[in-house]
């Protein structure tokens, strides 16, 4: 009579182990479906998004022409001076065009992040650089349909001691920036809200008592 190979209480190498490390979760990449085809369709959702955005730049350029305050000078016949020395329609022209900026920044954030809410690099970049592009064009538009650069050649048109509108300019540089900053951190922050969320992963079940007895 010969021993058994396999004591009885040991459980058979075929049953799960209920104290194993579990499998790691798996790695969820948004998009990943589709591979170049996704890479495509995103690229191109981008340069759309790109070229929109830039061309609303007209209705800022536009909007801030209307909008702005005007800066009035008046000419002696030999010199111009500002007809009010106190007044702050310079500072005021430079805080039109930032309001309206953020403004198109949130709007133009909120109507993408509306019509494709998954979300992506490509996307939030065409955001900013067409932000950009539309606070230049915007700021072009300002300057080239506003009253005319030609200060001297004006106060000469209109004649000595009649009131005329310096040219609409953007002192502060920096304001170009006030759209696609917006554009970004709101559609980043609709997207954290409101996007669509990674899967939770599925952990193996099997803890509990086996074929062989309680574990």
């Amino acid at each position: 009579m010969t021993a058994p190979l396999t004591p009885p209480h040991q459980p058979s190498p075929n049953n799960d182990d209920p104290w194993q490390s579990p499998p790691p979760a798996p790695y969820y990449v948004p998009g990943a479906k589709g591979g170049g085809a996704d890479l495509r369709t995103d690229l191109r959702d981008a340069a759309v998004v790109l070229a929109a955005v830039a061309i609303a730049g007209v209705a800022l350029g536009l909007l801030w022409l209307w909008l702005a305050p005007r800066v009035p000078l008046i000419s002696n016949g030999k010199a111009v001076f500002l007809k009010d020395t106190e007044g702050e329609e310079a500072v005021g022209a430079d805080g039109t065009f930032v309001l309206l900026a953020l403004a198109f920044g949130a709007v133009s954030a909120a109507a993408v992040f509306w019509l494709r809410r998954r979300g992506g690099i490509a996307l939030v970049a065409a955001l900013a650089l067409g932000g950009l592009l539309g606070s230049l064009l915007a700021w072009g538009i300002g300057e080239w349909f506003g009253p005319m650069d030609d200060v001297v050649a004006h106060a000469r048109a209109v004649g000595e001691g009649v009131t005329f509108d310096a040219p609409l300019e953007l002192k502060a540089t920096g304001a170009v920036l006030a759209w696609p900053v917006a554009a970004m951190v709101v559609h980043l922050a609709l997207t954290a809200l409101f996007g669509p969320r990674d899967p939770e992963p599925e952990w193996p079940t099997g803890y509990g008592p086996g074929p062989g007895g309680p574990a």
